[in-house]
């Protein structure tokens, strides 16, 4: 029993015993040609940076959620 995939010795004959190898076995479901073009290509784009908001524009969210949060404490103590 010391032969691959365990097979009996006295089995060798029989065509239900011989395995395709690896290569054998994936490339039988896969089609010729099997590259696939890219759904989203990287890339060769616009090189204009993209803009963020201002520094100005957070300070002015964040001071203003701050006084949101004051109001509503001197509001309802």
């Amino acid at each position: 029993m010391a032969s691959t995939h365990g097979i009996d010795p006295r089995a060798f004959d029989d065509p239900r015993n011989h395995y395709p190898t690896d290569d054998d076995f994936y490339a039988s479901d896969r089609p010729a040609h099997r590259e696939l073009p890219e759904d989203r290509p990287r890339g060769g784009g616009s090189t204009t940076a993209v803009r963020h908001r201002g520094t100005w524009a957070t300070v002015a969210l964040v001071a203003g959620v701050v006084l949101l949060v004051l109001v509503g404490i001197a509001l309802f103590p």
